[in-house]
Order: structure tokens, then sequence, then C-alpha cells
């Protein structure tokens, strides 16, 4: 991409008056206009995004370039900054994107635009989750990207409780809870199958101890119970699905009731061996 004429000339004045003073030049359609520093950062800001919602993305992107190096000391270069992360961001390079924001966050700490970095960058992380139907389903995959997603969305939530982007970032927050969870109960799962009873505990009491609210709590209580029942904990295993009946409701309150029907009962009736000698298995939702 070759700089507009407008460009070229704005760089011209600043080379030969070190951008100190106004200049003039001669525009396309042979009028003489005399720009402040300020006024030609703005030129050439506004050009740059001129091709960026065209998603004409080279030029924007060298437009951009030419803003901060031209316009180092202006806003439109902190400006420039964020827009060329947009850029990646639209372009579906998350993880560009990413380390931009951060950048722009970290260099710019008291800017006005540092809430729109902060949700960008929590949204690019959300976005850069693989999700894809020719890999593994999702409890089953590294859940890095998805933690780090989590972390930020919280610290973006918590430190901007009535933000214009709230309602999103809330709802990523809903959708990344949830996988997290149902990835830590799909270990537990394992665990609980290879008779591993003590790690599958562990992985759901951390479930629900560090991922609370993730509407996934009454199927991680109707596991733990099974997990204490095969532990031969009958009393711990009887007062879990109680709690899942009593506070939750729902269809793993019926699987809480199988469980305690096949028990015997009640607290305090005398338990009743299910007739295969094995627990029922709870509906995998």
């Amino acid at each position: 991409m070759r700089p507009s004429a407008a460009v070229l000339a704005l760089a011209g004045c600043l080379a030969a008056l070190g951008g100190l003073v106004g200049c003039d030049f001669e525009l396309n359609d042979g009028r003489t206009a005399t720009l402040t520093y300020t006024e030609d950062a703005r030129a050439a800001y506004n050009e740059a995004m001129a091709a960026f919602q065209a998603k004409d993305w080279e030029d924007a992107r060298a437009l951009f370039g030419e803003v901060k190096r031209l316009f180092a000391y202006s806003r439109y270069a902190r400006l420039a900054d964020l827009r060329i992360a947009d850029l990646d961001f639209e372009q579906g390079k998350y993880p560009e994107a990413i380390s931009e924001y951060r950048a722009f966050i970290q260099e710019h700490r008291t800017d006005r635009n540092v809430e729109y970095a902060k949700y960008r960058m929590a949204k690019a992380l959300y976005l850069d989750i693989d999700d894809t139907v020719f890999l593994p389903p999702a409890e089953e995959r590294d859940q890095a990207t998805t933690l780090e997603a989590y972390k930020e969305i919280r610290t973006f939530l918590r430190q901007y409780p009535r933000s214009r982007y709230r309602d999103d970032a809330a709802y990523m927050l809903e959708v990344v809870t949830g996988r997290l969870v149902r990835h830590e109960l799909y270990v537990a799962r394992y665990y609980l199958k290879e008779d591993a009873f003590d790690a599958a505990l562990a992985r759901i009491d951390y479930a629900l101890r560090t991922f609370p609210g993730s509407g996934l709590d009454p199927e991680a209580l109707v596991l733990k119970g099974e997990t204490l029942l095969k532990m031969k904990k009958p009393d711990e295993a009887r007062a879990v699905f109680e709690s899942v009946i009593r506070d939750w409701g729902g269809p793993f309150a019926v699987t809480a009731r199988r469980f305690l029907d096949e028990m015997g009962g009640p607290r305090g009736a005398p338990a009743k061996k299910a007739a295969s000698g094995r627990a029922p298995a709870g509906p995998q939702l």
C-alpha cells in the first residue's frame, strides 16, 4: 500500500519543521490548508479508520502504523495501538489481539480506553477457546485458555461492575465456568471408574469450591454422594443426597432420591442393598 498524498504531505511538513508548528500544503482539489500537529494526527487517524471500516485490513494496518510513527506524542498514536489490536481481533487472530490489548493496558494504565481493552482481551480469550467438531469433547481438552478467560472475565466484572459490556461479560463467564466444572466432573468420573475415590472426591470438591454458581452444583453433589457411597461412607453420602433434594430439586434430585431408596430410604432407616449389588447410575446431563 502506498501512503496517501495527504499523509505524504503531512510527513514532509513534520520532517521540515519538527512537528512544532503548522504548515501549508496543497490538497488534491487544489485547496491549501494549514494544519496543526493535532489536526494532522486526527486527519491521518481518520484516514486509517476509513480503511478499517471498509475492512481493508492491509491498508488500515499500514495507515495506523504511520499514525504511530508520525504522531507518536498524540492521543491518536494510542488509539492507533488499540485499533491495530482490533484489526487482529476482527480477523480472528486472537492470540495476537490478546497480546496487543495487554500491551495497551500495561502502557496506558490511565487511558480512558483501558476498560474497552480489558473487555476485548477477555472476549478474545473467550473466542480463542477451541470448539470445533474435529476436536475431542470440550470437557476432555486442556483448559488452560478457558481458565485464563475465566480469570480475566471475573477480574473485568469486579473492576467494572456497571460497564456497558457487563451483560456480554456475564454471559461469557457463565459459559466458561460451566466448561471448567464439566471438565472437573469428567476427570472425577474417570477416577471413580478407576476406583481412585479420594482423587475423585478431591476434583469434585475443587469444582464446587472454586467455581461457585456454575449451575452444575446438583450434578456435582450427586457424583460426590455416589463417590462417598463407594467409599463406604453411607451417612455422609445420605447427607449429600438429602441436600440435593432439599436445596436444588430438578432431575438430579430424582437421581438423589433413587440413591436414597437404594440405601433404605430416609435417614435412620435400615440400609437396603440393590439387587445388583451396585449403586444406581445417575443421569449424564
